[in-house]
């Protein structure tokens, strides 16, 4: 196992855990998802480090991050404001900006209210929020998928229907969602449970969907906003929890160059399922 370097930053009020590599002049931040850490990135880190400065971060909520009490504390404006101050903390005045799941809402949220930030945006597996919303109103098939969202609302059962059996858990959610589940050894999933045995952990990263539900109510913000940066869609089409009409009309918020990669035989875990291919789209945008 690769040694890592672990690194702690407090910012907007949170303290945040983040692994950084690589020294180059362009900084690359990558945003994982749920119920995912830093350590999704892995492979991804390995392949940028020669190139450019890399920093996947823990966020709020989860791992070894900070957990503010409080569903408020995790709207995707609270979040994204711990990402646009970790990259001043970090010395750069822009950013190549990846994301997914999770992340990838974080990272729509900085490339549409913070386009001075993003260099280029890369999304894995995430819609723009005005076609999530416009499908989870309008088409039943979305709707059906997202059913875990509206479960994630009530209060305690959650958790504790995760901490009955945690292994169990992530081999359902990510070996047996995958097309190449050696990429989800039982080493690899126990890095998972360790993650979600933190303190605060699965109450801090279900308060994303708890906190975030009101958005569904507030289609028309995402309407007239478009990102400016280069952008690029990375989309494994075998996602069970998001389904490939979610990626048409992307090319209308998108007010510069825009590349969608769809892997055919792919879960919606994309930079793990198919971590060489994701690397090799991902390597060829940035240079």
């Amino acid at each position: 196992m690769e040694n890592w370097n672990h690194e702690y930053a407090k910012v907007n009020g949170v303290r945040l855990h983040y692994v950084k590599e690589g020294s180059g002049d362009s900084l690359v931040i990558m945003l994982h998802g749920w119920p995912e850490f830093w350590y999704s990135w892995r492979h991804q880190i390995t392949a940028l480090k020669s190139n450019f400065t890399v920093v996947a971060p823990d966020l709020r909520g989860f791992n070894l991050s900070g957990k503010p009490d409080g569903i408020k504390s995790y709207t995707q404006e609270e979040v994204a404001k711990d990402i646009v101050a970790l990259i001043e903390h970090l010395g750069f005045k822009k950013a190549i900006v990846v994301g997914h799941d999770w992340g990838g809402a974080i990272a729509w949220h900085i490339a549409l209210n913070y386009p001075d930030l993003v260099e280029k945006f890369v999304v894995m597996n995430c819609p723009h929020p005005a076609i999530f919303i416009k499908n989870i109103k309008s088409n039943p098939s979305q709707l059906l998928r997202s059913w875990y969202m509206f479960f994630f609302q009530l209060p305690y059962i959650p958790e504790l229907a995760m901490n009955i059996d945690l292994k169990r858990f992530f081999v359902k959610a990510f070996r047996d969602w995958s097309y190449h589940k050696e990429n989800f050894s039982d080493a690899i999933l126990e890095k998972y449970v360790e993650a979600y045995q933190q303190d605060g952990a699965l109450t801090g990263g279900i308060n994303y969907y708890r906190a975030n539900i009101r958005a569904v109510r507030e289609e028309k913000q995402h309407q007239n906003r478009k990102v400016t940066a280069p952008t690029l869609m990375i989309w494994g089409e075998g996602d069970k929890a998001l389904g490939t009409e979610l990626i048409n009309g992307t090319e209308k918020y998108i007010d510069n160059s825009f590349k969608v990669h769809r892997i055919k035989e792919c879960s919606h875990w994309v930079q793990n399922d198919c971590w060489e291919e994701v690397n090799s789209v991902l390597l060829d945008f940035l240079q």
